[in-house]
Formats: structure tokens, C-alpha cells, sequence
């Protein structure tokens, strides 16, 4: 199956198979430029307003991580995909703490003490551990997340807490500064190297180059791989 999505211009990529495949090949060049494994940077999927179809076809081309915004869209898109593992990327708001936890494996926008704890009370009254990431901001045009200086204390309440704090992520700054990106992405990496965990999620399709080149492990690509959202 070759599912469409949309013109492209000069004969690039317009199935969702090919876009993976040319992005894997991207991200693994520039890697090997900043002497990385291509191996230690995990590629996942933003599928927020993409089609069932699409999604299907990304796991079948190999994608084993997808992320969603919002609960209720993941929830009927997950209902019809295969198992893959999934990253709630959305705001967290605490009274759906349960249904985040009962849906997702990984949660990457733990961006305050109140919705940390929600997520730990929530894990414990369904019997089901997951993953989380503090979430920094790092940008002067983000609503949210917290001052990298202030993750560690963050990651260490919860922690104690019960709730599993596995790196950081963060939102690159809206910019086509590219140095204003890398140091913005740098200043991540430092604050990683405090908060500790395996997962330093940083880059998205507009940026991931520089996120690479900073040390990210993770990386969130939605229209590069997906084409417009729809």
C-alpha cells in the first residue's frame, strides 16, 4: 500500500514509507558528520491529525514510537493501530492524569510539580509504570515547561514520588537564527546532564539537525514524515 500525502515539489518523497526511509538516511548522515551512532537517536513519529492510514503505514514502514497531542485522538487512532510504543506530547492537564497514564508508555511534557504528582497518583491506582520527561522551556515564545536551572529539583520531588524521570525534552525557539537553535539546544543538553535518564528529547522536523548536533536522543518528527497535517 503507498498512501499519498500530497504533492511534492521536484520529485521528493511523497509516501509516508519514503519519507521514513529518507529521513532514517538523513538523520544517520548527519549523525556520523557529529561523530554519533546513528543508533543512539530514536525517530518518533508525531501523529496528531494524521489519518488512521497514515499511522498504520509508518509501523508497518518500521516506526516503533508515535506521539500524540491530545487523549482523545490517541485513544480512537490507537484503538485501529498496531502496538508500537506511545508519547503523550500535549499539556498535561491533571484531571486526565488516568487517561494519560491508561494510554500512553511515555509522557515528555511533565512541565510542573501538580501535574508530575497526578501522573505518579494515577500510576500507582492503575497498577501501570510509565516513563516522563521533564519538560524545559527554552524558548522565549513557549507557554510552557519549566527553567532548565529548576529541572533537577522537579525531577528529584518526583522521583521520590514514585514517577519514573527518564531525561528531559523541550521546544526549540521559533527562530531561523540556527545559532540562536543549537545554543538554545545546548542549553538543554546541560540541563540533561543534571536532571539524568536515558532521553534527551529535542528536535523537530524545522530543527532536528541541530538537535542532533547537540546530543539529542530523541527526536519528534510529525510534517517531515507525515507531510501538512490535514
Amino acid at each position: 500500500m503507498k498512501l499519498e500525502i500530497g504533492v511534492s515539489p521536484g520529485g521528493a518523497p511523497s509516501s509516508v514509507a519514503e519519507r521514513i526511509a529518507l529521513m532514517r538516511e538523513s538523520i544517520a548522515a548527519v549523525a556520523r558528520a557529529a561523530g554519533r551512532n546513528p543508533d543512539s537517536i530514536a525517530l518518533v513519529g508525531v501523529t496528531k491529525k494524521q489519518p488512521v492510514e497514515a499511522v498504520a503505514l509508518a509501523i508497518a514502514s518500521g516506526l516503533r514510537d508515535i506521539a500524540e497531542n491530545y487523549v482523545q485522538e490517541a485513544r480512537d487512532k490507537f484503538a485501529a493501530s498496531p502496538p508500537v510504543r506511545k508519547h503523550f506530547i500535549g499539556h498535561i492537564q491533571t484531571n486526565k492524569a488516568k487517561a494519560i497514564v491508561e494510554n500512553f508508555d511515555v509522557v515528555q511534557s511533565v512541565d510542573r510539580l501538580e501535574a508530575g504528582l497526578a501522573l505518579a497518583r494515577a500510576q500507582e491506582a492503575l497498577g501501570k509504570r510509565i516513563r516522563a520527561l521533564i519538560q524545559l522551556n527554552i524558548s522565549p515564545a513557549e507557554r510552557f515547561g519549566v527553567l532548565p536551572a529548576q529541572a533537577p529539583a522537579l525531577a528529584e520531588q518526583l522521583r521520590a514520588a514514585g514517577l519514573e524521570i527518564d531525561g528531559v525534552m523541550a521546544l526549540g525557539p521559533l527562530t531561523r537564527d540556527r545559532a540562536a537553535i543549537e545554543a538554545a539546544f545546548h542549553t538543554a543538553a546541560r540541563a540533561f546532564a543534571d536532571v539524568g535518564g536515558s532521553t534527551l528529547s529535542l528536535g523537530m522536523s524545522g530543527d532536528w539537525r541541530e538537535a542532533v548536533a547537540c546530543g539529542s536522543t530523541m527526536l519528534r518528527i510529525g510534517t517531515a514524515l507525515f507531510g501538512e497535517r490535514r
